[in-house]
């Protein structure tokens, strides 16, 4: 029996959420440039993707470049832009025929025109799909997210429109990239790293954690499903006694 089909298809995670880790050391350990790491995990996200399509994962959210790797070398971090054009130009089809709706957070404006451009007209053509929602975090830090969303809640209480008063966890997350999609219930991480890398630190609080000492160049979807069952054979008490669920 494979591992896929032992995963119980009525309690599959809702929302899962992947660091993508390891492309430049991968390419490294092969003699190559970093570059072609991440070239070549274009296809460990077509390998995630449609696994998580196959076995019916609707929310999938990537970190593709974070608010940090702005400080990667020059020409590195314009191979990166210059991979996501192609990507998302090649991937459209793919995105269409599998019913992938595309979303992207973080500091976008931080982002070239030409990225931007790309991917507001990737993410409007893909808007009335409703199989799979694929979300890119882009130029993405959590510390920074909650501080907009502090920032967001405090503009309101100067204007007036918003008491201290109302302010709770469900306001707050009204503010956040994120607002109206899951929290995820499952992270993934490859390359042997045990950290969380500042990525959705609100929406993870609990969320279950999985770690592969796979580069993400390596990653196929029968890893995908390998975390899938994992997190199956898990409690989640969210602060509850076991006798209690």
């Amino acid at each position: 029996m494979s591992i896929k089909d032992k995963i119980d298809r009525h309690k599959l995670p809702q929302h899962i959420a992947i660091i993508m880790d390891g492309n430049g050391r991968w390419a490294k350990g092969l003699g190559k440039l970093r570059i072609f790491g991440h070239q070549s995990g274009v296809g460990a996200v077509r390998e995630v993707l449609e696994g998580a399509i196959e076995i019916g994962v609707p929310y999938l959210t990537l970190y593709a470049f974070s608010s940090e790797n702005w400080n990667r070398p020059k020409l590195e971090v314009q191979a990166l832009m210059e991979l996501l054009i192609s990507s998302l130009s090649k991937e459209l089809k793919t995105f269409q025929q599998n019913g992938v709706q595309l979303k992207a957070i973080g500091n976008l404006s931080e982002l070239p025109e030409k990225i931007r451009k790309k991917l507001t007209e990737t993410i409007t053509a893909t808007k009335d799909n409703t199989k799979c929602t694929l979300t890119l975090a882009l130029s993405y830090g959590a510390r920074d997210e909650i501080v907009g969303a502090v920032k967001k809640l405090a503009t309101q209480v100067e204007a007036g429109t918003l008491s201290v008063d109302q302010i709770d966890a469900a306001a707050f997350e009204q503010q956040l990239y994120t607002a109206g999609t899951p929290d995820p219930d499952l992270m993934i991480r490859t390359s042997g790293e045990y950290r969380i890398s500042n990525f959705l630190l609100w929406q993870m609080a609990y969320t279950e954690l999985w770690f592969s000492d796979k580069m993400w160049p390596e990653i196929k979807r029968e890893d995908l499903f390998e975390a899938i069952f994992d997190y199956q054979n898990r409690e989640r008490r969210f602060g509850k006694t076991s006798e209690q669920i």
